[in-house]
């Protein structure tokens, strides 16, 4: 069985399931989630996928391709209700863990598998002047327009051939004038 109902903190699980079928699971699991209003205790379904490229006859060609096949990961708050749910989906064979009992992601493990969002502090506001400090417009000075902390992009208007041009631009591209 899972671990006890205390710990209601979302955690990262991975979920075995039959080869090829990953896609199934998670369209499935978000059905169940919707369904049954699930949405405060399983808040996030992936199949990690990573884009290949590959060159042949000198052709570029870009293909996608899970990471891991036969596994899917799953954020959730672990109790009774959403273990069984979970481990009853069509195509899911077991949760990875020993026995029965699911054992979460480690910080580190979801570190290297790109799963933890770092927060980013930024010393700049909507508004406030900055200067480029690296790439093709390093030394434009412009005004700081949209910040968006998920993609770590940075928006700012700058005067380019007289005219006033926004341009998207790294967290770490620009500093506060």
């Amino acid at each position: 069985m899972p671990q006890d109902n205390k710990n209601l903190e979302p955690r990262w699980y991975v979920i075995h399931t039959y080869s090829g079928y990953e896609n199934n699971v998670k369209t499935n699991l978000e059905k169940i989630i919707e369904h049954r209003g699930l949405q405060d205790r399983i808040f996030e379904v992936v199949v990690p996928m990573e884009e290949q490229i590959e060159i042949k006859d000198g052709k570029t060609k870009s293909t996608i391709k899970k990471v891991f096949p036969g596994y899917v990961l799953i954020k959730m708050i672990m109790t009774d209700e959403t273990w069984y749910i979970v481990r009853n989906t069509h195509a899911v064979t077991s949760f990875v863990g020993s026995g029965t009992k699911p054992v979460p992601l480690t910080d580190e493990e979801m570190k290297n598998m790109g799963l933890i969002d770092f927060t980013i502090n930024v010393d700049y506001e909507i508004g406030d002047k900055v200067t480029v400090i690296n790439g093709p417009l390093k030394d434009f000075v412009g005004t700081v327009n949209e910040i968006n902390t998920i993609k770590k992009k940075v928006k700012v208007i700058v005067s380019m051939f007289g005219r006033e041009t926004n341009v998207e631009l790294d967290f770490s591209q620009i500093q506060k004038i």
